[in-house]
């Protein structure tokens, strides 16, 4: 495991997870999937669908629609409350965090067929103090970090299965983005692809 400051607030374990233990957090992640399943958000107002797939985990899920983005308590196609957080998040966002409240939510991507995610800010959030904690599992991806407007300058870095990420602190409202999943590059999700799971606090 090899600990990097990318930048100001934006810190990298790579291989933070090995290969059991990111092949029992996908088990984790699959276990609950069957209770909380993929669907493809919608954009507000346009209505046009997302290239990822996404559910969530814990109290609170992060959707999106034509309506606009929020956090709302159930699947937004069940009805039903979103599953737990996985114990094992947990337990990592207590280690890396610095944040003494848990989180709230954790947001599940799944990248295939090309998708990617635009530049964008975490926004949506009240607890703004607690850092964004992103585990990447998978095919590599190429993440894009910038400042906190959408024309400050840029950074790129590869992310690998197994890799954590932080961005907190100057950092927490920085934009981001994925820029492209190498697909291929692992064989750790069966089908192939990326899931990119994502822990945040919401309120305060």
């Amino acid at each position: 495991m090899v600990k990097v400051e990318i930048a100001p607030g934006v810190v990298l374990w790579r291989e933070r997870l090995d290969r059991a233990a990111q092949s029992a957090m996908l088990e984790a992640v699959f276990a609950r999937v069957e209770q909380a399943p993929f669907y493809r958000p919608v954009m507000p107002k346009s209505g046009a669908p997302f290239s990822v797939e996404e559910t969530n985990f814990g109290a609170l899920g992060w959707v999106s629609d034509r309506d606009g983005y929020r956090y709302a308590k159930a699947h937004p196609v069940t009805g039903k409350p979103w599953p737990d957080i996985p114990p094992a998040l947990l337990a990592l966002w207590d280690e890396v965090a610095g944040y003494a409240a848990p989180p709230e939510c954790c947001l599940v991507n799944l990248y295939r067929g090309g998708a990617k995610m635009g530049l964008h800010q975490d926004r949506d959030e009240a607890a703004r103090a607690a850092p964004v904690l992103s585990v990447s599992l998978g095919d590599e991806a190429l993440f894009r970090i910038g400042g906190e407007t959408r024309k400050a300058g840029s950074a790129s870095v590869k992310l690998s299965s197994g890799d954590v990420l932080t961005f907190g602190g100057v950092a927490r409202m920085a934009y981001h983005g994925i820029d492209r999943v190498i697909a291929g590059s692992s064989t750790l999700v069966p089908g192939g692809g990326r899931i990119n799971l994502t822990l945040r606090r919401v309120t305060l």
